[in-house]
């Protein structure tokens, strides 16, 4: 069973708009509606965000929260690319190596140790990330590999993380569609 909770922008021709937390109510106020649009949020600022600049499927809405944003991607050629940076998408860390070899997750990883290393040497208390698999498990040096290359960053990533929190830093999840360190490699 689905735990998450969404959030449904909608919008009508007529000027009317609004945001709803389940699927039936949105569909309620929009269905046999000329113009009509609707749009599934993470978070209940990102679905504003949307209404905001008008409802428009092109416009991209990120978090704005301040702290920490990483992500992997593969594409564009040459093997895995990380980024790390702060709400407005500015590169915090630079020229991070990750390898032709490695996966997307393990880049997530790095990328994870690398806004973690970044937060606490600047004081900054939030880390953002869209890897449930880096959040949940990995950064908490919970793995079932055999990748000694993978289980050393997980093991390194993970006494960072207990430092972080233990200085008061939190590690959080959000969608990768608004994530504004996402490196854009998929649609």
């Amino acid at each position: 069973m689905n735990n998450k909770v969404y959030f449904y922008a909608w919008a009508l021709s007529d000027g009317k708009k609004g945001i709803t937390d389940n699927w039936i109510d949105c569909y309620n106020r929009i269905a046999g509606k000329k113009g009509a649009k609707n749009k599934r949020f993470l978070a209940r600022e990102l679905a504003q965000k949307w209404l905001d600049s008008g409802a428009d499927y092109k416009t991209k809405v990120f978090y704005d929260e301040d702290g920490v944003y990483f992500d992997s991607g593969t594409g564009g050629g040459g093997g895995v690319k990380i980024r790390v940076t702060d709400k407005n998408g500015k590169d915090l860390v630079k020229n991070i190596a990750v390898g032709k070899h490695n996966t997307n997750n393990f880049g997530e990883l790095k990328a994870c140790y690398y806004a973690l290393d970044y937060a606490l040497k600047k004081g900054i208390k939030k880390v953002f990330g869209d890897s449930r698999l880096v959040i949940d498990f990995w950064s908490k040096g919970i793995a079932r590999i055999d990748d000694p290359e993978t289980l050393a960053l997980i093991a390194q990533a993970a006494k960072l993380r207990i430092k972080f929190e233990q200085q008061g830093g939190k590690l959080k999840l959000i969608s990768g569609g608004a994530n504004p360190a996402d490196l854009g490699f998929h649609k």
